[in-house]
């Protein structure tokens, strides 16, 4: 297995979903096992400061210009990439693909134009990585924001409400409370279901409501290898 692992095409693995989803444990426990078998690993999670990827910005939803972030998070991508295409590690990426900057071009309620142009021009700054992207996915949105919302509080609740629901996005369609940030993720889930039938890298999408996260993880690892095994042809 480690010598199947080091023959691995992928230079970046990108663990995409909605908040709560499993995002950053995924990252870890894939990081640890490439780690544990010899390959050279890094783990981004979301939390990871300063984080290498993502566009920081502190400013009044109404301060900042949707082209402006979409051109800076471009910049800050297209960064990484060019030092990461030096690098020995396997970059395992907590989101930053649809969570992160480009859920800011939503919330800003970007046109959709803009968010699709962004979108291709990260993907091909990271082509040349190789990229697999895992998507982790809910059928029941509802069910999902409101487990995670019990499982995190109401201080986080509170705090999600009073950031994401002051957006131009929820503004717009009048979202408001727990009721208002589930409505909000349906349409988010609209959307980035849509990028992601678009896009034309290598991909996996997972249901993972059950929390199976032992099946989840061999089901990755699998396609690891045989990215290793074919070269890196489409998942």
């Amino acid at each position: 297995m480690t010598r199947v692992f080091c023959n691995i095409s992928s230079r970046i693995v990108i663990v995409e979903g909605i908040m709560g989803s499993g995002k950053s444990t995924t990252v870890r426990r894939i990081a640890d096992r490439l780690k544990a078998s010899g390959v050279s690993a890094l783990g981004i999670t979301e939390g990871t400061s300063p984080h290498p990827i993502r566009f920081d910005w502190d400013v009044p939803w109404e301060d900042m210009p949707a082209t402006h972030l979409a051109k800076s998070a471009a910049a800050r991508w297209s960064a990484y990439a060019n030092s990461a295409a030096t690098s020995a590690s396997i970059t395992v990426v907590d989101g930053q693909l649809f969570h992160g900057n480009l859920t800011s071009l939503f919330l800003l309620d970007a046109d959709i134009a803009l968010i699709r142009s962004y979108l291709r021009e990260v993907v091909a700054t990271i082509k040349p990585l190789h990229p697999l992207l895992i998507y982790f996915h809910q059928d029941d949105v509802d069910r999902a924001i409101r487990a995670i919302s019990t499982e995190r509080g109401d201080s986080w609740v509170t705090y999600q409400v009073n950031w994401k629901l002051t957006s131009p996005y929820a503004v717009r369609h009048g979202y408001a409370g727990l009721g208002g940030l589930i409505e909000l993720y349906r349409d988010y889930r609209r959307l980035t279901d849509g990028l992601y039938a678009e896009l034309d890298i290598p991909k996996i999408s997972i249901e993972n409501s059950g929390m199976e996260w032992a099946k989840y993880e061999k089901t990755i690892v699998s396609v690891l290898v045989n990215q290793a095994g074919d070269g890196g042809s489409n998942s």
